[in-house]
C-alpha cells in the first residue's frame, strides 16, 4: 500500500491543487494526508474486498479536507516526509493540463489512469535494459499504441532486425505491456474479476 501511494501520489495532488489551494498548500496538504493515513494506520484497515484503492485514496482525501484538522497550520501537525514529493515536477505536469472545466474529480481520475499508463511503461523499459535490449525498447515502443507495419519495420531495421524479427518484437512488446498493464491494476482492486471493468473504466476517462 505505501508502495502505491508513492507511485500514485501525484493524482492526489493535481486533485487538491483543483479545488483552488496553492502549490504550497497543496504539498502540506497532500503530505499531511499520508501522514494521517500512517498515524492512524488507516492502510492496515483496507481490504481487497473493499474495492478500488483509487476510489478509497479519493474518499479519504475528500474526508480529510473536509475535516478541520487537515485544515490546520503545518506547525500544527506531523507531516514528516512520508510520501517524496517532487513538487516542481509536480507543478510542470500540472500546469501542463488542459484548460477545461473538468472537476477535481475528473482530474484526479484522468492523471490516475496517466500514471498507471506511465508506471507499466517505466517496468516494461527496465525489464528490456536488464535484458540487455533497452536499444530495442526504444525503437518500437510507439508500437504499443500505433501499429504501423511500415514504421516497425523501418525502426526495426535500425537495430539490425529483418521485417519479420521486427513485426515478432513488436508483438512481443505489446504482448508484455499488456500483461503488466493488467498486474498493475489487479494490484488497485479488490478482486481479479475487478481487472477488466477497471480498464474499460480508464479507457473511458483516457477517451473522455
Amino acid at each position: 500500500m505505501a508502495e502505491l501511494c508513492q507511485t500514485y501520489w501525484f493524482p492526489l495532488y493535481a486533485f487538491v491543487r483543483r479545488k483552488g489551494n496553492s502549490p504550497q498548500d497543496a504539498e502540506d496538504l497532500t503530505q499531511g494526508f499520508f501522514a494521517r493515513l500512517l498515524q492512524l494506520d488507516s492502510l492496515s484497515t483496507v481490504r481487497r474486498e473493499r474495492g478500488r484503492f483509487r476510489a478509497f485514496l479519493l474518499a479519504a482525501m475528500n474526508h480529510y479536507l473536509a475535516d478541520e484538522w487537515g485544515w490546520a497550520s503545518a506547525q500544527k501537525r506531523d507531516i514528516r516526509k512520508t510520501v517524496s514529493l517532487d513538487i516542481h515536477a509536480a507543478e510542470t505536469r500540472y500546469a501542463n493540463e488542459p484548460a477545461d472545466h473538468a472537476s477535481p474529480e475528473r482530474l484526479f481520475e484522468r492523471q490516475w489512469a496517466l500514471t498507471l499508463l506511465e508506471t507499466v511503461l517505466q517496468l516494461l523499459c527496465r525489464e528490456y535494459a536488464a535484458a540487455g535490449k533497452q536499444a530495442l525498447f526504444q525503437a518500437l515502443r510507439f508500437t504499443i499504441t500505433c501499429d504501423g507495419k511500415e514504421s516497425y519495420v523501418d525502426q526495426g531495421a535500425r537495430v539490425g532486425l529483418t521485417a519479420e524479427a521486427a513485426r515478432v518484437a513488436a508483438h512481443r512488446l505489446r504482448q508484455r505491456y499488456r500483461q503488466l498493464l493488467r498486474e498493475e491494476i489487479a494490484h488497485t482492486v479488490a478482486k481479479e474479476a475487478e481487472v477488466e471493468e477497471e480498464l474499460r473504466h480508464l479507457r473511458r476517462i483516457l477517451a473522455g
